[in-house]
């Protein structure tokens, strides 16, 4: 029997882990829990559920606030039921054990909660500085200068170099991801560069970007999923994303994370052996316009390499940015291919100008000439050209012509000197039989 638990982030479900039976789930604040809560009304061992006697209970491990299960709270061990929720501060996660219902409709499935006042977070709230106002003033200047940005350069910062922020650390990573895929001139490049910015950023070791079949129209709506661009660090090649959490991810346009995935077809995809070589799965819609066009998935095959939400911020940064730079690149396209379109009429109007028409010349004179064949072209009147010989009046005619909607009809040049006069008279006004 499978067994999970789905923890809140905000107002989504989005972190799963997986209840193997013999292996206990911690909750708390110290980073070696399970579930690390990062709320100061949690304690640093606040909570762990166990397997016993075919059974998931939890036990509140002397919690400063204690732990809620459905409202009530704990006294003893409690076991837990499909749909129950577990409150550890101002933290939620639920327990269930079909996901297959947890996603669509979780509002369906789970227990209602009492209400918890939600207290003030004080993490990331800056106070200014009362001796800040009392500094001396500096007359303005220039104090630096420098010609391209340090987030920009190749990663020289180490992961573990604690002086640095972690999330500094994500945010340099992503804005320089996010100006290697501005650069990108196809799609396959830009999936390669995506793929590679996110092993940089996440503990993953296999993953690939997916987009969906192009139909008829050449719009990607289909629901069959095609791989640009994977990659795989392990011994093992890269094993597509499993029908369940593909149609999760594309359906309710939310990024999951699974941890403790191994033998669990749902969220992973067996290989040719039967075997799922997964151990933790991240997977990222990429939208574009409001509409989801494919998704992200990554995958670690080491049992002693997990990930944490951390790597799902950081997937579903670089799965958004990822839309917006195929967004932006739909549009390159199309206007490269407006612009060929447009430059290749310019030429055959330019060709068909200069050998229909074959009247050369810049001057003030020939601007109106052209004008006024610009003002008689449209019309169906007779036009009379008069001149001396040798000026261009057949020139003049041509232009009229080819200008004109009789454009697809033939063009007939006379020479009228070589006409008699009553025969030339006949030919302008017409005759009448025997006249």
């Amino acid at each position: 029997m499978n067994a999970y638990l789905i923890i809140r982030d905000g107002s989504k479900w989005a972190d799963v882990v997986r209840l193997i039976p013999g292996e206990s789930v911690t909750m708390g604040r110290a980073p070696t829990n399970t579930v690390v809560v990062k709320d100061e009304r949690c304690s640093r061992n606040h909570a762990e559920v166990f397997h016993t006697q075919g059974m998931w209970k939890i036990r509140d491990l002397d919690s400063r606030n204690g732990t809620q299960v459905s409202g009530e709270r704990l006294s003893q061990d409690h076991v837990l039921e499909p749909g129950d929720i577990l409150q550890i501060g101002n933290s939620h996660l639920a327990y269930v054990e079909d996901l297959s219902q947890a996603f669509p409709e979780t509002g369906s499935l789970l227990k209602a909660s009492k209400s918890v006042s939600q207290g003030t977070d004080l993490e990331g709230i800056e106070t200014e500085d009362a001796a800040s106002i009392f500094e001396t003033f500096e007359p303005t200047t220039i104090t630096h200068r420098k010609e391209q940005s340090r987030y920009l350069d190749e990663p020289s910062l180490d992961d573990t170099d604690e002086s640095f922020p972690k999330v500094g650390r994500a945010a340099a990573k992503l804005c320089r991801l996010a100006f290697e895929l501005a650069k990108s001139t196809d799609v396959v490049s830009l999936a390669n560069v995506a793929i590679n910015g996110l092993f940089e950023g996440t503990h993953v070791d296999a993953g690939a970007l997916l987009l969906r079949v192009r139909d008829a129209t050449g719009q990607r709506s289909g629901q069959e999923l095609e791989v640009i661009a994977s990659r795989s660090d392990s011994d093992h090649s890269y094993h597509r994303v499993s029908a369940f959490l593909s149609s999760t991810v594309l359906n309710d346009g939310q990024a999951v994370m699974a941890r403790n995935v191994m033998d669990d077809s749902n969220l992973g995809n067996r290989d040719s052996r039967g075997e799922i070589l997964a151990t933790s799965v991240i997977c990222a819609p990429v939208r574009m316009g409001g509409h989801i066009h494919g998704l992200v998935h990554l995958y670690t095959t080491d049992a002693e390499v997990t990930t944490d939400p951390e790597d799902l911020e950081f997937t579903l940064a670089v799965a958004d940015t990822v839309g917006v730079a195929l967004e932006n690149l739909k549009k390159r396209q199309e206007l490269a291919e407006d612009l060929n379109q447009v430059q290749t009429e310019n030429v055959n109007l330019r060709e068909q100008l200069g050998v229909q028409s074959e009247i050369v010349g810049s001057s003030e004179v020939m601007l109106r000439v052209s004008q006024q064949i610009a003002r008689a072209a449209p019309s169906r009147a007779t036009v009379l050209i008069r001149g001396e010989s040798g000026v261009g009046k057949e020139l003049v005619a041509r232009a009229v012509h080819f200008s004109s909607p009789r454009v697809k009809s033939p063009f007939v040049c006379m020479n009228c000197a070589a006409l008699s006069e009553t025969l030339l008279e006949s030919e302008l006004f017409g005759h009448e039989k025997g006249a």
